[in-house]
């Protein structure tokens, strides 16, 4: 019985005592009192009893909190951004260039487990791998719209991923430069990245190019480094890197052929290998409120007898967020020949390719919430190693939306 029913059972046999002797007859009040009594006190030394034994038990303890599981579909994201981009192009020997360029993408991802994450992105531009931007012309055509991203990611273990397909590129960009790689190129392939905060590893393995008629190519390399807090708020990212390609010399340059300034042999194939060993450094700060990042990027191709080297340098002032924010950037580069695949590399710098040297300019503010303005301009040098030096000029007036 429990300790509620037991005091109800109490007050019942009160009121019974009440009106039980309001009834009984005169002679035979006392006894039945007595026993009433007893009966009572026989009741509440129970109670009693129960309620000592209560609150002496244990409580049960609480359920361990339950972890929380990741389901299908959940943290489904979409995403895009949309570019409107003004340029103009005044190359020695050509004539000026007037154009208008837009780049749209849009992307989704979610997770598929605990541990994995798939993601698929399209953007503009048709199967150039340094480009998703679309020129505005041939009389209002269709324009192209393709697969820029299709990759899963595994969360294999404590600051460890494993990324498959059409990823974003695996390895870091010194500054953001287009020194190896062109910020639009999203390689294909393996990938693993460790990161713990301090020590850093990528490492991948892309396919290039599938031969039917010869050995393909496929790119085996990574990077390692570190990233460590110095005096009054600086940090300090540094590291090494090694890209080698496999069946480059005697082959078309990748993609459409073109060499973009490396160096070819009468039927138009590559006349070198390609090893590239990388050396790069990010030094970022504070000057009173604004932040300020200065980097530097080398890169040598170990299989090239000569024009084999390439580097950039520069610095980069505030950075736009909130509406009312700017930031304003200047970076020098000088990319000889054969010091990296011209396929891949910055496909702005100098019109693209190897074979250039000159300063960046760049500048953003932040009009709005998730809409800035900016401008590049690139005042290049090109061909100079194959003695036919050109100036090269080059202006871009971008508004971005992001959604």
């Amino acid at each position: 019985m429990s300790l509620s029913s037991l005091r109800r059972l109490a007050a019942a046999a009160g009121c019974v005592i009440v009106l039980g002797v309001a009834n009984f007859p005169a002679h035979a009040a006392d006894s039945e009192v007595a026993a009433l009594r007893a009966e009572i006190e026989r009741l509440s030394e129970r109670l009693n009893a129960l309620e000592a034994r209560g609150s002496a038990a244990p409580k049960p303890a609480p359920a361990p909190p339950q972890k929380a599981r990741k389901k299908f579909g959940e943290g489904l994201k979409i995403k895009g951004d949309f570019r409107y981009r003004y340029e103009f192009i005044d190359e020695d020997g050509k004539p000026e260039r007037n154009r208008n360029r837009l780049r749209a993408r849009v992307g989704i991802s979610g997770n598929v487990n605990d541990t994995v994450k798939a993601g698929i992105q399209l953007a503009s531009g048709g199967d150039n791998p340094t480009s998703t931007n679309q020129t505005l012309d041939d009389g209002f055509t269709t324009k192209d719209f393709g697969l820029d991203l299709a990759y899963v990611t595994w969360a294999a273990a404590e600051n460890t991923s494993v990324t498959a397909g059409k990823m974003k590129n695996p390895m870091h960009r010194a500054g953001g430069s287009g020194l190896i790689w062109d910020g639009d190129v999203n390689p294909e392939g393996l990938a693993m990245n460790f990161d713990n905060g301090l020590v850093f590893v990528n490492l991948a393995g892309l396919y290039v190019e599938e031969r039917s008629s010869s050995d393909d190519s496929f790119i085996l390399g990574g990077q390692v480094g570190f990233d460590t807090s110095l005096a009054n708020g600086a940090e300090l990212k540094a590291g090494l890197g090694y890209f080698g390609y496999t069946n480059t010399r005697g082959n078309s340059p990748f993609y459409d052929g073109a060499a973009r300034g490396n160096t070819v042999d009468i039927d138009g194939n590559l006349v070198n290998d390609y090893r590239q060993l990388e050396l790069f450094a990010e030094l970022g700060s504070m000057l009173g409120d604004m932040p300020v990042k200065l980097f530097a990027d080398w890169v040598q191709n170990t299989e090239a007898s000569e024009f084999d080297s390439a580097y950039a340098f520069g610095i980069k002032l505030g950075k736009a967020g909130d509406p009312g924010t700017w930031d304003a950037a200047w970076i020098y580069q000088d990319v000889e020949k054969d010091a990296v695949i011209a396929t891949f590399n910055d496909s702005d710098f100098g019109g693209g390719g190897t074979d250039v040297k000159g300063h960046i300019f760049k500048g953003k503010y932040s009009v709005a919430k998730n809409w800035t303005a900016g401008f590049t301009y690139f005042l290049n040098e090109i061909n100079e190693n194959v003695g036919a030096e050109k100036d090269y000029q080059r202006l871009q007036a971008d508004l971005q939306f992001k959604f």
